[in-house]
């Protein structure tokens, strides 16, 4: 028997404190492109998403892991909960809720409907991928595409008719982009005749919709070598006629299914497109710019998933504090006596320890999600231009940290989710270990950890002379000269660990041995990671401690937040200093050709 829980998710509190308490997304009203919102509809879209997500959502998560999709040797089957789901958030309107209203949408902040997306991540976050997958393709689309292509393609996937997907990776060419095989061939009529493989396309094949909007990346013939020779291609799994019918099916074919450890609720696949060659494709913007449009896609996904890692880790943490209140078991420590009643497990020192671990964890992750989410949205509408190319700067800087910290340190949250149920955790009658196996596969989505740490290093950190990181600096400045001075220690300690990371940032910037340090990327992300982390858990902290001297907010929460912000500063964020020791050191064990045996 699944023991359920009544602990939602994903806290809304906690959502809204972010948004509304650290971020002011109120401001947001301000500008003309939002000035038809106010606080109650923001609120109100928040209130409706997690209903949704817990209704249609949450209510297939279990039965989606047990119940993969299957393929006969001719279709697809999936839940039909996944469709209901799917239907009726684009029915809710959540699929277009950031367009304009000539677009059929209601032009969201970015940072809202995030927010409101983390809630359908959190309630079932393999259904959510295929809607999420559709709404980055249109959006590339819409940017790139023609009119005919936006008409013909774009407008069905808004209208969930049609559903998509991002087709880069193959089975000799994961990460590595360069050496992709799949081929693009001019025909007369301006399409292309496309043939080659793509492997590990999720919602690749599936009845749930008319058809399926593939985005290929191939190499048309005669194209440079390398990434500069990639280009981009809409190809569906059925051909459109002129009047918007479908057509016959566009020779792209399931060659079968992988089956994951986590995630099983959406289809991934090995597709082959031509081997009857009769594949037709349609460039999308110009030759050899492909990756340069997809990153578009990429980027959006890098913070989803960075999203997705953390409301999982969310989830497990809330799940197992709820649990250690119920479960009685041993004594407190020096309570010999084995006739005295036994405790709840959360008045033991080392669960305790735990529950803190992923609070700290997951919710500085949420802060760092919904932060940088903001900075799509001042990117896109702040007034002032100097401050638009700032946000620019620090979004490229901070994409690689959301996607890969939160993949990494949410995960081992979910770890100890299990940790805390004992051997009830490892049992599939309870859903930590499902959140760990759906976790497990965020480090490697949509650019594994290790390449995420080599950007952030080896580019974002060095952008314009070290004006990335320059600006990180005055940032977190800026917050910990305004910390209440109840926590005014926490805050200098923040600034130490800050000073000793950008000092070993400019040094390896003008170092100039950048294959030796970039050895070490990970331990760089670590250390870069944590401090932003840190970073997050004084602005939320700063943020409760004002409304508890105000007399204003629910005071358990608040309290909690600034104690799990003290705990992560008294025993994570010297581990800053351990990972920056190990940076510039010369690694003859990584650098060697020499066998590991």
């Amino acid at each position: 028997m699944f023991a359920e829980s009544n602990v939602a998710p994903l806290s809304r509190e906690d959502v809204e404190f972010n948004l509304f308490q650290v971020l002011k997304s109120e401001h947001l009203l301000q500008r003309p492109e939002f000035a038809h919102h106010d606080q109650a509809t923001f609120n109100a879209v928040l209130e409706a998403a997690e209903g949704l997500s817990i209704e249609k959502f949450q209510n297939h998560y279990r039965k989606s892991d047990t119940f993969e999709p299957t393929f006969d040797g001719e279709r697809v089957t999936t839940l039909a909960e996944t469709r209901e789901a799917i239907m009726s958030f684009v029915e809710a309107g959540f699929l277009t809720a950031g367009l304009d209203e000539e677009s059929g949408g209601i032009r969201l902040p970015f940072s809202i409907l995030q927010a409101c997306y983390a809630f359908f991540q959190a309630g079932n976050i393999s259904t959510t991928a295929y809607l999420f997958l559709t709404a980055s393709g249109s959006n590339v689309i819409g940017r790139f595409g023609t009119r005919w292509q936006k008409e013909t393609f774009m407008k069905p996937m808004l209208e969930g008719r049609f559903l998509g997907t991002m087709c880069l990776s193959e089975p000799q060419a994961g990460s590595g982009l360069a050496d992709i095989r799949t081929r693009a061939v001019r025909e007369p009529d301006g399409s292309y005749l496309i043939r080659g493989t793509k492997m590990w396309i999720s919602a690749g094949e599936h009845e749930m919709s008319e058809n399926i909007v593939h985005l290929v990346l191939a190499r048309v013939e005669g194209a440079p070598k390398g990434t500069r020779g990639i280009s981009l291609f809409i190809v569906p799994k059925y051909r459109v006629n002129d009047d918007g019918s479908l057509g016959a099916r566009n020779d792209v074919l399931l060659a079968g299914l992988n089956h994951k450890m986590g995630w099983r609720g959406i289809t991934n696949t090995v597709l082959n497109f031509g081997d009857n060659g009769e594949c037709q494709g349609f460039l999308v913007g110009e030759e050899n710019r492909g990756l340069e449009y997809m990153f578009v896609m990429m980027n959006e996904a890098r913070i989803s998933v960075g999203t997705g890692a953390t409301v999982l880790g969310v989830a497990g943490y809330r799940y197992s504090s709820a649990y250690s209140k119920t479960r009685l078991q041993g004594r407190l420590a020096g309570q010999k006596d084995p006739g005295l009643p036994q405790v709840p497990i959360h008045l033991h020192a080392d669960v305790r320890r735990m529950l803190l671990t992923q609070k700290a964890y997951a919710e500085g992750a949420l802060a760092l999600c919904l932060y940088t989410a903001r900075l799509v949205d001042d990117v896109a509408t702040d007034p002032d231009p100097e401050a638009r190319e700032r946000a620019h700067l620090m979004l490229e800087l901070l994409t690689p940290v959301v996607k890969a910290w939160p993949s990494q340190f949410c995960l081992e949250a979910n770890n100890l989710a299990i940790q805390v149920l004992g051997g009830y955790g490892y049992t599939r009658d309870y859903p930590v270990e499902q959140y760990y196996r759906d976790n497990r596969l965020n480090p490697i989505h949509e650019g594994t950890n290790g390449i995420m740490a080599l950007d952030l290093l080896g580019r974002k950190v060095g952008m314009k002379a070290g004006a990335a990181i320059d600006d990180f600096g005055e940032r977190v400045r800026a917050d910990i000269g305004v910390a209440p001075q109840s926590i005014q220690a926490y805050a200098n300690k923040l600034g130490v660990k800050l000073d000793r990371l950008i000092d070993m940032t400019r040094s390896l910037i003008s170092d100039g041995r950048s294959a030796e340090y970039l050895a070490n990327a990970s331990y760089y992300a670590n250390a870069f990671g944590h401090l932003t982390i840190g970073w997050m858990w004084l602005r939320q902290a700063s943020a409760a401690e004002n409304l508890l001297i105000r007399g204003e907010g629910e005071g358990a929460f608040l309290r909690s937040k600034v104690t799990a912000m003290k705990f992560f500063f008294d025993t994570e964020l010297d581990l800053v200093e351990n990972w920056l020791s190990i940076v510039p050191r010369v690694q003859e064990a990584l650098l060697s050709d020499v066998d590991i045996v």
